[in-house]
């Protein structure tokens, strides 16, 4: 099956129901995408389908065909820069396990809404878990690079 990963296509021999997540980590050797829970409650394994974060643990490969897939090796652009550098700037991550799903949602939610309230930032990033509570900081982190963006 061809599928299109960070702007590259790639030929991916495996079964069609396979989840996104092991192609792109066992076969593609990404691994910045995290397994967490395998049933999309985490947001650990957040890719970005077509520019929309989506749950790679609980996508089947077939669906990845004809799609562009990006993951955290392969985000760019301001938004993308300016979460990276409030993330940076406050010191966000401890364990960091959880951190390339927050980030590719943050950056999803900043390309939606480019100056979001607090309920939207806390709204969209719900579904993302980190085991280290660092949710104060994230939602700064968000606010920062909002912030930067309308300067």
């Amino acid at each position: 099956m061809k599928i299109t990963v960070n702007g590259s296509s790639h030929e991916i021999d495996a079964p069609d129901d396979m989840p996104l997540l092991w192609a792109i980590r066992d076969r593609l050797k990404l691994t910045g995408t995290k397994y967490g829970c395998g049933v999309a409650q985490c947001g650990a394994c957040t890719v970005m389908v077509d520019g929309q974060p989506k749950r790679s643990c609980v996508t089947p490969l077939k669906f990845a065909a004809g799609h562009d897939i990006t993951t955290i090796e392969g985000m760019d652009g301001a938004e993308f820069e300016a979460i990276q550098t409030a993330w940076r700037a406050i010191d966000v991550p401890q364990c960091g396990f959880c951190q390339s799903g927050q980030v590719m949602t943050a950056t999803a939610l900043l390309k939606e809404k480019p100056a979001p309230s607090d309920t939207d930032i806390d709204n969209a990033l719900a579904g993302n878990i980190c085991r280290c509570a660092t949710y104060v900081r994230i939602r700064q982190a968000v606010r920062d690079a909002a912030d930067t963006l309308e300067a």
